[in-house]
């Protein structure tokens, strides 16, 4: 007996009320009214109510609160925060250091250079590596190129400072880590690419 094969789902994509232009719903953020009508951002996506999407983008979501466009999407009076942008950018951050957290409970993620290194060349694979944002262009070269070479279907995400990065492993400072492939990975893959659009505007590195 043959077995019919569903297709593949569909990856789902929005409008930016900001550039109209189609993406994937991973590479944008959407935001909800809450009861008193105020915008607030939907990270996790599982508010209730009808969404406005903007691309992961720091000059989409200035845009959108300059010119007043969650009034129009939302056709009614909204109130935005004046730190709208920042209270996005914190709770980015914050998502991301769980799912670092998580993965470092569960034995799959490691920082410092050297671990890195020993993860990747004992095979253990990697779904996500992270280089600090405050980090030398040297050492971010060295974890690129460490990628390059042992774990080429990684993301690179330059997302977290050195602070940042090192606080869910309980260190100072860390410049580099790496997320073992799994579920962690990819929500960190997802929320972090979208913090990093919104401090540097890059597109996420593949490897």
């Amino acid at each position: 007996m043959v077995t019919k094969q569903r297709p593949d789902k569909a990856i789902p994509q929005r409008r930016c009320i900001a550039s109209h232009q189609v993406r994937d719903c991973s590479q944008m953020i959407r935001f909800v009214l809450d009861p008193e009508n105020r915008i607030v951002a939907d990270i996790a996506g599982k508010l209730p109510g009808r969404g406005f999407w903007l691309s992961a983008e720091r000059d989409m979501l200035n845009t959108a609160c300059a010119k007043n466009l969650f009034a129009r999407a939302a056709r009614t009076n909204v109130t935005v925060a004046g730190d709208l942008v920042d209270r996005v950018e914190r709770q980015l951050v914050k998502r991301c250091q769980e799912h670092l957290g998580l993965a470092r409970r569960a034995g799959m993620a490691v920082a410092g250079f050297e671990k890195v290194e020993t993860w990747l060349k004992t095979g253990k694979g990697a779904g996500v590596l992270l280089a600090a944002v405050d980090g030398s262009a040297q050492g971010r070269a060295k974890i690129a190129a460490l990628g390059r070479a042992l774990a080429k279907n990684s993301t690179l995400l330059e997302c977290l400072d050195s602070a940042e990065l090192a606080a869910p492993f309980g260190r100072d400072k860390a410049v580099h880590a790496v997320v073992a492939k799994g579920r962690l990975a990819e929500k960190l893959s997802v929320d972090g690419g979208r913090l990093q659009g919104l401090r540097r505007q890059d597109d996420v590195a593949g490897i």
